[in-house]
């Protein structure tokens, strides 16, 4: 009896793993910063394997980590902060420049070529759950994306 219930917890966690909720993290990048600079833009794709939503996260490298959209409208520049971000089951959201991306607000250093930026994501599944992902983006200058 002991063992038949030890097997049948044992089946039970390795289905709970196998259908736990999954963000791809790609091409992470950050844009490099001159001196003096407090503000870097954060770009990358992300495929989720499930309805889910990025939240927010967080990073080592500024005060604040704020999601944001921009776009240019009758030749007026609009940002805003957003409180989520979609992430559609099978399709690759991009956060790229002048659209969807991430805002590190606050730098405490300047962001120079070479660096990686670590950073966690914050992801919610649709049934509230929230898990964070550790990402390392690579910096590049402003003029290469």
């Amino acid at each position: 009896m002991q063992r038949s219930l030890t097997m049948l917890l044992a089946g039970c966690l390795l289905a709970t793993s196998a259908v736990a909720d999954n963000v791809r993290v790609e091409n992470a990048w950050v844009r490099a910063t001159a001196p003096g600079q407090k503000v870097a833009g954060g770009f990358m794709d992300l495929t989720a394997d499930s309805d889910m939503t990025l939240v927010g996260g967080s990073s080592q490298v500024s005060r604040e980590f704020e999601l944001h959209f921009m776009r240019m409208q009758d030749g007026v520049m609009e940002m805003r902060q957003l409180q989520a971000i979609k992430l559609p089951k099978g399709k690759t959201v991009s956060l790229e420049p002048g659209d969807l991306h991430v805002m590190f607000i606050g730098l405490k250093n300047q962001i120079k070529p070479g660096q990686k930026v670590p950073l966690t994501l914050v992801v919610q599944s649709a049934d509230g759950t929230q898990q964070k992902l550790a990402v390392q983006a690579e910096v590049r200058s402003s003029n290469s994306h």
